[in-house]
């Protein structure tokens, strides 16, 4: 940059001495922005990876476990909400939770099964659209309600008085008398929806 003449002498020299720091000043602005930029880039504490340590034989056996109990337990609805597995697979107590929900499963199980084993082996009546006032009724009169009960000809038997090819005709077999009285009311029932109260004319009307 040219001077002007007029200018005093002393002058000049500070203008050509600044020129030159303003353009160092820039210089550094320019590198300190550059540097910034790059930083920002990079990301704030950007720290490398942390590698994953893998799971001992007897960890991953637990794991392994606690997976499979947990499968269990979701198929009765008693598994956790937690699922460890999922949010903690490396927790060292992975091994003590699945053994405790083990006990859960193998009781909820057991519950069930005595459950299936009290389950009545014949529908209820009125599964049949029968009331079982109705079939009361019929056997309080035809045996007194009493299920083992056999006429004196030996030709009718049980609550309901059957005879033999009747009681065949709804699924029974061997002696009506002989079967449990649940058996009894599911196989009377399934005859009155056939045929109303006709096959017991005294006591069904």
């Amino acid at each position: 940059m040219e001077v002007d003449p007029k200018v005093p002498s002393n002058e000049r020299n500070r203008i050509k001495l600044t020129k030159p720091r303003i353009a160092a000043t820039a210089i550094a602005a320019a590198v300190a922005v550059g540097g910034a930029a790059t930083a920002f880039a990079a990301g704030p504490d950007q720290a490398p990876e942390t590698p994953v340590t893998p799971l001992t034989p007897a960890a991953n056996a637990d794991l392994g476990k606690y997976k499979r109990v947990y499968s269990e337990a979701e198929k009765y609805g008693i598994a956790p909400k937690r699922n460890l597995a999922r949010v903690a697979p490396a927790s060292p107590d992975i091994g003590e939770r699945a053994a405790v929900l083990k006990v859960h499963v193998v009781g909820e199980r057991g519950r069930r099964k005595v459950r299936e084993e009290l389950k009545p082996e014949f529908g209820t009546p009125e599964s049949l659209g029968v009331s079982q006032g109705t079939l009361d009724s019929i056997a309080s009169c035809e045996s007194g309600g009493d299920p083992t009960a056999v006429d004196a000809s030996g030709t009718y038997y049980g609550k309901y008085q059957f005879d033999t090819g009747t009681w065949a005709s709804v699924g029974g077999s061997g002696s009506p008398a002989a079967a449990s009285e649940a058996e009894q009311d599911y196989r009377a029932a399934l005859l009155y929806s056939r045929a109303g109260s006709s096959p017991w004319p005294v006591c069904g009307s």
